[in-house]
């Protein structure tokens, strides 16, 4: 079994020249980023590669960022129609409220001896708890499956180039993350991951 850059070789029975990857952390370069035609095998290269999965991780924190802005946005317009309908289903019409004034005032006066006063126009309404999860918005949850599968895209990519076991690749992913969180954690008020 020889050893070049990052992997290993060996020959299998039909004499054929297999290449494996090292499994523990190293910092050799010749490991495959992603495809079999990206592997940087100089110390350039290997920078190159880094910086440019810096710049991958930073992004994927701005879209967590843009991803936690999106859902307060959209947690708000939902919540504004949600509210919208209820005042319009519970918005007593002028006929109707002109009637249970009269009949309200009536039920006071003919009660005032015996009981307190109740309103017959909240005893008569059926009384539903608050809807505990947002409507379905096309517009909304459309964006955010995209939005999310585009993050996920980004997640998987940057798991895939730490499975080469590349020291750089790993320390230049953690620390975009890092820079990414400081620059973009702020943005969104809710923490989507």
């Amino acid at each position: 079994m020889a050893h070049s850059h990052g992997s290993t070789t060996s020959t299998d029975s039909n004499g054929t020249v297999v290449s494996m990857m090292i499994p523990w952390l190293h910092f050799s370069s010749g490991d495959n980023l992603y495809f079999a035609s990206w592997q940087p095998n100089s110390a350039g290269a290997l920078a190159g590669a880094s910086i440019g999965l810096i710049f991958l991780a930073l992004f994927e924190r701005w879209i967590t960022a843009i991803r936690g802005v999106m859902e307060a946005h959209w947690k708000r317009h939902a919540l504004a129609m949600m509210s919208s309908k209820d005042s319009k289903d519970t918005a007593p019409s002028d006929d109707s409220a002109c009637c249970t004034t009269e009949k309200e005032t009536q039920v006071e006066e003919v009660d005032a001896n015996h009981s307190p006063p109740q309103s017959t126009a909240l005893s008569s309404r059926v009384s539903r708890s608050p809807r505990v999860i947002p409507p379905f918005i096309p517009s909304h949850d459309f964006t955010r499956g995209i939005l999310f599968a585009f993050q996920a895209l980004l997640q998987y990519l940057l798991m895939l180039a730490i499975m080469t076991f590349q020291a750089a690749y790993f320390i230049s992913i953690v620390g975009g993350l890092g820079i990414g969180e400081m620059l973009f954690g702020r943005m969104g008020s809710a923490h989507v991951h």
